[in-house]
Formats: C-alpha cells, sequence, structure tokens
C-alpha cells in the first residue's frame, strides 16, 4: 500500500501595496509638470520661437518626464 502524503499548507502572502504600479504623488505631480512644459513648448514653437521652444521641449519629452517614470521616491525597505 501507498503511503498518502499530507498536502503542504498555503501560506497566504499579504498585499498592502494600494497602487500596482509603484507610483507616488511626486511621480504623478513630474509627470503633469513635464506635460505643462510640453504644451508651453508647442504654444511658444506656435508663436514662433526658435530657441525657447526646441528646449522646453527636450526638456519636456527628455528629461522630466522619463525622471518621473523612473525615479523611486519610495523608501527603501530590508528585502
Amino acid at each position: 500500500m501507498a503511503v498518502k502524503a499530507k498536502p503542504a499548507k498555503a501560506k497566504k502572502l499579504k498585499v498592502k501595496e494600494k497602487d500596482t504600479l509603484g507610483f507616488t504623488k511626486k511621480n504623478y505631480y513630474l509627470f503633469a509638470l513635464g506635460l505643462v512644459i510640453i504644451v508651453v513648448g508647442f504654444i511658444s514653437l506656435r508663436m514662433g520661437s526658435i530657441t525657447l521652444a526646441p528646449i522646453l521641449l527636450v526638456l519636456g519629452y527628455c528629461v522630466i518626464i522619463p525622471l518621473s517614470i523612473i525615479v523611486d521616491w519610495r523608501k527603501k525597505r530590508e528585502r
């Protein structure tokens, strides 16, 4: 006769985080700032600025928006 093994008890994982992406309010504010800078850049481009508009657009698209996505403002946790 074969001996039946007892099934292992499944441990329940507690999830405390609400946001699945891990963004904080600072990330969203920085993203909104990037969008405002981009809109101001397009407005200045429409008005004929050939120096300020590209600076604002590059700043918005290449610096502010990526920073808002990459930077983790949460405290580092011990693992």
